[in-house]
């Protein structure tokens, strides 16, 4: 299956194995509860759901790369311990607490959650020492003579044989004992991760024309050749960070992660093109509602890669403004529930008090699990704020509770204000990408790939889809009906793939 589809079934098992009948006991009882073994190629997003399962169910993530581990450290260290049976005294071996075991309960004391993901990658590949305990582990839920806590559920991840030589296969006993999910590396459903996560419009053009280079692992006479998600997202953050700072990337950067030599040269190719083509054809004008006419007359001579970058270039500059939207609307969020508390209380000192507990509140949310870049900024910033209205706030005196109050209260009107002045501007902007799209590949209201495309990725996007859906869009929702994205996604690749052959 998918990664997407293996992310459902982990949230879903999660799910079943903490859900309690009337008289709070396990629906599934802990003997039945199979570890989930998902084996799946390096690089496609393994350690990344189980982030994302922990966050979204609400539960605490304990993540272990079992190749940096020895025995010691997973199944404790040995200690003679003193015992009395039938009379007599003995000398016996016992194990101190595993580390694995210790930093569950050390994340519940973080946390204050009981309930969370006890994550194992690598599973499959650790010394010829620890495999016994491995085993172990998979069929008793111990760890030497520590179980594994109640309320928490155990995920494990492995490599198949043929992509690591370190791999130990299972035996029968073992893979009977476990729910195993192979995952292959599927490029529809990363393009949907790639563009809430901001991967660099150069990539996501290029690979849309060139699907077959998104995975890639192969031996050759010269090495081991290979392409992959993680390859592509960390060189997609390389890039983002170079242009901030003014550096430039050449082919041999660009080869040190994408390690097949064959890609990495036609992707540089790509690049050089990309950028004339940033430079020709300014997004932030199109997104302005500034047209030029070099721009239109360019446009309609433009091969296939070409007219798909440019769309690719306007996808993420409306990401970057759906993001900011997004992250001043938690932002407001979060200040409105502190805001309500204070007011709830009617006390002049509920205010820091209240603040002193959401940001305990966030930072205990933090260390549960795995947060995207814009939640983080998000709750920095609400945190921030409320360190400034805390400071202006110790400055003033106030007679009445309700003075306090009425103060914090105009200025959260500043911050529901920059919110507004945030969605106004993504909404123009998406309006003005609809004109010029609309304009170039929609002929008398007929969307040509090129519209399909730029649908297509709104709909799969979180924030755009989120904005869409807050916002609401005309010109999305008549080309979305049009196009049925949801239930056509793969028939619309199949047309963007077939034009770009013309």
């Amino acid at each position: 299956m998918n990664i997407k589809r293996a992310k459902e079934e982990i949230r879903n098992t999660v799910k079943a194995y903490l859900a309690e009948d009337a008289s709070g006991k396990p629906l599934i009882a802990r003997v039945h509860q199979r570890p989930v073994l998902l084996i799946g190629a390096p690089g496609i997003g393994k350690t990344a759901i189980m982030e994302q399962a922990a966050h979204e169910c609400g539960i605490a993530l304990v993540a272990y790369t079992m190749t940096h581990h020895t025995r010691q450290s997973a199944l404790g260290l040995p200690q003679i311990c003193r015992e009395e049976f039938d009379g007599k005294e003995y000398a016996m071996t016992e194990y101190t607490m595993s580390e694995i075991i210790a930093s569950i309960y050390r994340k519940e004391k973080e946390t204050g959650l009981k309930k969370g993901i006890l994550f194992i990658d690598e599973i499959n590949c650790v010394s010829e020492t620890l495999t016994p305990v491995m085993l172990q582990f998979l069929q008793e839920k111990t760890f030497g003579s520590h179980r594994v806590p109640d309320g928490w559920v155990i995920c494990a991840a492995g490599n198949p044989p043929e992509y690591n030589r370190s791999v130990r296969e299972f035996d029968v006993v073992t893979l009977d004992r476990v729910k195993k999910i192979e995952v292959e590396p599927d490029y529809a459903v990363w393009r949907e991760y790639a563009r809430s996560a901001g991967i660099h419009g150069s990539i996501l053009a290029y690979l849309d024309a060139r699907q077959e280079n998104f995975y890639k692992v192969e031996r050759t006479p010269e090495g081991q050749h290979f392409v992959t998600a993680r390859g592509w997202e960390d060189l997609s953050e390389l890039m983002k960070a170079y242009e901030k700072t003014g550096l430039e990337i050449d082919d041999e950067v660009i080869g040190e992660y994408l390690q097949d030599p064959s890609v990495a040269e036609d992707f540089a190719n790509f690049l050089t093109m990309y950028r004339k083509y940033e430079e020709l054809y300014n997004v932030r004008d199109i997104l302005d509602g500034k047209q030029s006419a070099q721009v239109d007359g360019r446009v309609g001579q433009a091969p296939f890669d070409e007219r798909v970058s440019i769309v690719s270039m306007i996808l993420s500059g409306l990401h970057r403004s759906f993001a900011d939207a997004w992250t001043l609307d938690r932002k407001t969020d979060i200040l409105f529930r502190v805001l309500k508390k204070v007011q709830k209380a009617g006390d002049t000192a509920a205010f820091a008090k209240t603040a002193r507990e959401e940001a305990d509140r966030l930072h205990r949310f933090r260390l549960a699990s795995g947060m995207s870049r814009e939640e983080e900024t998000a709750d920095d910033l609400a945190l921030s704020q409320l360190e400034k209205w805390n400071a202006k706030l110790a400055g003033k005196t106030f007679d009445l509770p309700q003075q306090q109050f009425d103060f914090l209260r105009q200025e959260f009107t500043a911050v529901t204000d920059e919110r507004t002045d945030a969605m106004d501007a993504a909404g123009r902007k998406l309006s003005n990408a609809f004109a010029f799209l609309e304009k170039h590949f929609a002929p008398a209201g007929v969307p040509g790939p090129e519209m399909i495309l730029f649908v297509t990725e709104l709909a799969a996007g979180f924030y755009s889809l989120w904005f869409i859906e807050t916002e609401g869009s005309e010109s999305f929702d008549r080309y979305n009906a049009m196009l049925k994205v949801d239930s056509g996604r793969e028939k619309l690749q199949d047309r963007i793939r077939a034009a770009s052959l013309l």
